[in-house]
């Protein structure tokens, strides 16, 4: 065959071949289709297993939050409860050796005199609970020495700015220790006989009772609550003897108290407190008299300045004078005491103390009663006591009791 021909057999041969071997763009355009179809299956299959981890994960979470709620809700609440409530209290245990002319009131002992246990809750920045429970005398029941009380057991609201009310159980804003007496907090073993016998520390009522500040320095405190109640014909006839202490307390007749207090001034307090009751008798009638009012005044002072400090208050009770049947003398109650203190070192200090009571001061019999105290307080930290004193008390119908007492107290 011609050289020619054959070379143009073979070039034919081979665009056939090439034809046949190069896709058309029908082909292309079908197989790009399919591509696509592909990886869009691929991403679809993609996208629900991504769909089914994310699904699986938030199934994880849930389960760990579920487990940790369950696990932790009730220590986060008890958390939560106790950042919210408080609990403190205070105790002190006496030695007290005395003798007196009269061997009935001469006194060689040991007593756990206070166990004091407080409670408070803070249901939110403008609402509170507080209360106090103590034990006296270490023993309380029947035919015991002790006593067992609730002394405060109040809700205190906000209910403006810089004013209070306390709706329960709470302290009377009168005297110096009444609401204030940790023994930390004041010099001598014992409590002093002018706020005990005449005010009478410590001395709650149930009621409501409203506190502020007015400016300058100046607060008061104002309520009405329930009062004393006094038997002439018992035996018990005193002020201390007419609290009630809120055990199925006579409330035939209200009680009214108003303090004003001064602060002004760094290291000063001054307060005068009024309270007034129509009915010392709580309905009750007695020697044909149906009421007697009375009515309490209260002054005090206190000063602090560096190492010095000084106390002073008085204290009188008017009581209905028309009662014939009332214990001779009974219709006025008064006395009063001032104690100057020094603190040698911030741990230790001395003071002294004179007081002037009398219980029977409506009349002129010799009753009224003298006592000179001098003492130390040593305070191994600052809300734990050691305490030393001599006493000796004086009544001017020639008795005498004298001697010393010894205590350890402590608050927290």
């Amino acid at each position: 065959m011609h050289k020619k021909t054959l070379l143009a057999l073979a070039g034919l041969g081979l665009a056939t071949a090439t034809q046949a071997a190069s896709p058309s763009l029908e082909d292309m355009w079908d197989l790009v289709q399919q591509q696509q179809a592909e990886i869009t299956q691929l991403k679809s299959q993609l996208s629900a297993t991504e769909q089914r981890v994310a699904q699986t994960e938030e199934k994880t979470e849930a389960t760990f939050a579920a487990v940790e709620e369950v696990s932790a809700g009730p220590v986060a609440k008890l958390a939560e409860w106790a950042e919210k409530t408080s609990i403190g209290g205070y105790g002190e245990v006496h030695y007290n050796n005395l003798t007196s002319d009269n061997s009935d009131n001469s006194k060689d002992e040991f007593d756990l005199h206070r166990f004091v246990v407080y409670f408070g809750h803070q249901f939110n920045d403008d609402l509170r609970f507080y209360s106090e429970l103590e034990v006296e005398h270490n023993v309380a029941g029947e035919g015991k020495n002790g006593e067992v009380e609730v002394e405060q057991a109040y809700i205190e609201w906000d209910y403006a700015q810089n004013h209070r009310a306390k709706a329960g159980v709470f302290l009377m804003p009168v005297g110096i220790i009444n609401e204030t007496h940790e023994p930390d907090a004041f010099y001598g073993v014992e409590r002093n006989n002018v706020e005990k016998d005449i005010l009478p520390a410590t001395w709650w009522e149930g009621g409501t009772l409203f506190s502020g500040e007015l400016g300058h320095g100046f607060s008061y405190d104002a309520g009405v609550h329930s009062g004393l109640f006094i038997d002439p014909t018992s035996s018990k006839w005193k002020i201390r003897d007419g609290r009630q202490k809120v055990s199925e307390a006579k409330g035939d007749d209200l009680a009214y108290t108003g303090r004003l207090k001064y602060t002004g001034v760094p290291g000063l307090e001054l307060a005068t407190t009024v309270q007034y009751q129509s009915d010392l008798w709580q309905g009750e009638t007695f020697g044909g008299e149906e009421e007697v009012d009375a009515t309490l005044w209260e002054a005090h002072a206190i000063y602090n300045r560096g190492p010095f400090g000084i106390r002073a208050l008085y204290a009188h009770w008017d009581i209905d004078d028309a009662i014939e049947i009332f214990k001779a003398g009974a219709d006025e109650q008064e006395g009063f005491y001032v104690e100057p203190s020094y603190k040698l070192t911030e741990k230790l200090g001395l003071f002294a103390r004179y007081s002037e009571w009398d219980n029977q001061a409506g009349d002129s019999n010799d009753t009224e009663k003298q006592q000179y105290d001098v003492g130390v307080n040593y305070w191994l930290d600052e809300h734990v006591v050691l305490k030393a004193d001599y006493m000796r008390q004086e009544v001017e119908s020639g008795d005498e009791l004298r001697g010393f007492n010894l205590g350890v107290g402590w608050s927290f």
